[in-house]
């Protein structure tokens, strides 16, 4: 196991999509994501977050100290039930077992953050409440995202399509297709930014170095092995990471931020491409103590 993170990372990551929904509003019948004020996209962090699981969950293939906790089709519980069973806990005898070992709930704790990776990374809570059900703990992970936010106004078309496959016989007898709707956007360059935190990896979950390589790969990675025809064309285009020589850090992350700026070449006309956006690093008076690295 390699050894814990020392150093604080900001992170920024520009990723597109071209003819597809990036992420889908279930509140506005799963229109893509928009501020309402200014016309801008959005893509919720927890939308990132799963596409990083999914490929990590690809990629390690549940290898030992890589499980996912969050993940489709497997209840919070199962995946709790792990650390008491490894502990030797009996799940109804809980109170009793805590009164006789002051550090069980650390020791709880310590064991989801080693054996799962997302826990590792992102934190999480693993109380519910729910009568008899499992009790882990909560953790806040050292890294964090924001909202990915589009670096222009984006917008929606809304297409009809039709299919062949009918729901229903009785309605077959009357019918050939049936219409449905879907939701693209053309073009649009979206902006994540994200923090590593070296202070919470060594005071909470063990966040390592390989972790911290998984997580970049994961990154740049992340649309490669989840596609979906709903989501069109998609690709992380660059990942711009801000190294510090300190676990707390040496410049406040906002400074680093304002440094990177993403603008279309010509406003005369919609972007349709990667290619019609210039992206730029003003590495001229980084702070002291503070490195840039591009990726992707």
């Amino acid at each position: 196991m390699s050894e814990v993170i020392k150093n604080r990372y900001d992170f920024i990551v520009f990723f597109d999509v071209e003819n597809g929904n990036p992420n889908g509003d279930p509140d506005a019948g799963n229109m893509p994501r928009i501020d309402a004020e200014t016309g801008y996209g959005i893509v919720t962090d927890v939308c990132l977050k799963r596409k990083i699981r999914n490929y990590v969950e690809t990629v390690k293939e549940d290898e030992t100290g890589y499980n996912i906790y969050i993940k489709d089709n497997v209840p919070l519980n199962t995946s709790d039930r792990k650390a008491f069973e490894y502990l030797g806990i009996d799940e109804k005898n809980v109170k009793e077992a805590k009164k006789k070992d002051a550090q069980l709930d650390l020791k709880i704790r310590d064991f989801m953050c080693k054996n799962f990776y997302d826990i590792r990374t992102f934190g999480a809570v693993m109380t519910t409440f729910v009568k008899n059900s499992l009790n882990c703990g909560q953790v806040r992970g050292p890294v964090q995202l924001s909202f990915a936010r589009s670096i222009d106004p984006i917008v929606s078309q809304e297409m009809t399509i039709t299919r062949v496959a009918i729901t229903t016989e009785s309605d077959a007898e009357k019918k050939g297709t049936e219409m449905g709707r879907k939701y693209v956007i053309p073009y649009a360059l979206y902006r994540a930014e994200g923090f590593v935190s070296a202070n919470l990896a060594r005071k909470a979950t063990g966040f390592s170095e390989a972790d911290l390589e998984l997580l970049w790969q994961s990154i740049i990675n992340m649309f490669e092995h989840d596609r979906s025809a709903a989501r069109g064309k998609m690709a992380v285009r660059k990942l711009i990471i801000f190294r510090h020589d300190s676990e707390l850090g040496n410049a406040p992350a906002h400074i680093l931020f304002d440094k990177v700026e993403a603008k279309c070449k010509e406003k005369s006309k919609p972007a349709r491409g990667y290619s019609d956006y210039e992206i730029s690093i003003n590495t001229g008076d980084m702070p002291e103590g503070v490195t840039c690295e591009e990726k992707g």
